[in-house]
């Protein structure tokens, strides 16, 4: 395993700073003071200089004009996205076309890929199952009809991700025989419609609502492992953006700890702050490490002595309580100073609770990670 990014890994990240390096956090009202989202659409303009700078096209193959990299490029994009708390679906757009373009019909690659790369298309993943705590794939049933194989889609996904935003939504649900398969649903879509929800951070989501919604079979997905795959890279995403977030908020703690004087003295030098500065910085170190580790397993599908979930479980143990710990610090190093809205923390915390929730619970990571060593041999 090299941990070493390629030339083109670090154009990308070169090309990443360069275009987050204008984006102000605070650009929308703050999720503390309002009782809906902070906007009804994501950021449209940083949207099409993502465009134009090719990031919206990093999975995407060359022959539909992307640039062919792979999770781990986009991972050190989304870690950039992160520390200015980016309000565009990066992380899902990108997802939903890798999963057309390893599995789709040559239709529905034709009609998406190259429009998504452009920015034109926008996709989003609805991951979240009917209470957020479920299996996705449970919340949605798929039944075929045997004349024109058009698929029928009923049931219910919470929390949606820029839902009433996005122009195709990638649904997986369960058919009768027990498969899951990944519809390219159209938000506008007969037999769909969207209730408001809104984040833990004032982002506007969606319930989804699917009503015998008929989707054409070139817009439906039946690859084996395709739904796991998909699954695997928003996870292994979400904890590329809490670590992005995470380094941004110590940058942030140190920054304030080295100004803030008292007793004469900078409270960066006083021996209490430096270990809980310290504490957290190692938390960062060991949430990066599991990051590349599961991007790696996802991106060239190399063996291990568990299932790449292994890694990703562990990945998600420490992004999840990671996350928490960092910013939970800065709040108190900041003191008072970090609840004030004029100041960009608690927006950060904001965000920070609301990948905690998405990634879940660290202990119910840790069971999963000790299912797998119970089913594996590492002899």
């Amino acid at each position: 395993m090299d941990f070493t990014f390629t030339e083109e890994q670090q154009a990308a990240v070169e090309a990443a700073k360069a275009v987050f390096a204008t984006t102000a956090p605070d650009a929308v009202p703050s999720p503390a003071l309002t009782t809906k989202a902070v906007a009804d659409d994501f950021d449209r303009a940083l949207w099409n200089t993502l465009a134009k700078s090719d990031l919206l096209s990093l999975l995407i193959a060359p022959e539909h004009n992307g640039a062919g990299l792979d999770a781990i490029a986009l991972c050190l994009v989304l870690r950039e996205s992160a520390k200015v708390v980016a309000r565009v679906p990066l992380l899902e757009n990108s997802a939903a076309a890798q999963a057309v373009q390893a599995h789709g019909s040559p239709e529905l690659k034709q009609r998406t890929l190259a429009a998504t790369g452009r920015g034109e298309l926008v996709l989003t993943v609805a991951a979240n199952g009917r209470t957020g705590h479920d299996p996705a794939e449970l919340a949605v049933t798929a039944r075929q009809d045997p004349n024109d194989h058009s698929w029928t889609l009923d049931g219910v996904q919470t929390a949606v991700p820029w839902a009433h935003n996005a122009d195709l939504i990638v649904v997986p649900a369960h058919t009768p025989e027990g498969r899951t398969v990944l519809a390219a649903v159209q938000r506008t879509q007969d037999g769909l419609t969207l209730a408001e929800q809104y984040s833990t951070n004032g982002e506007r989501l969606g319930e989804l609502h699917l009503d015998a919604a008929r989707v054409p079979a070139t817009d439906v997905i039946a690859a084996e492992g395709a739904w796991d795959e998909l699954r695997n890279l928003l996870t292994t995403g979400t904890c590329a953006l809490a670590l992005g977030l995470g380094e941004a908020v110590l940058a942030m703690s140190s920054d304030y700890t080295s100004k803030r004087v008292q007793f004469g003295h900078p409270v960066a030098t006083f021996q209490a702050v430096a270990v809980q500065a310290a504490d957290r910085y190692i938390d960062l170190r060991a949430m990066e490490a599991t990051l590349w580790q599961a991007a790696w397993r996802i991106s060239t599908g190399s063996e291990g002595a568990l299932p790449a979930v292994g890694d990703i479980a562990v990945a998600k143990i420490w992004a999840s309580d990671g996350v928490r710990r960092v910013v939970q610090t800065a709040q108190h190093l900041h003191g008072g100073f970090g609840a004030d809205t004029d100041y960009p923390l608690h927006r950060y915390h904001a965000w920070a609770k609301q990948l905690e929730l998405s990634l879940g619970s660290a202990a119910a990571h840790e069971e999963t990670l000790g299912d797998l060593l119970a089913s594996h041999s590492l002899s």
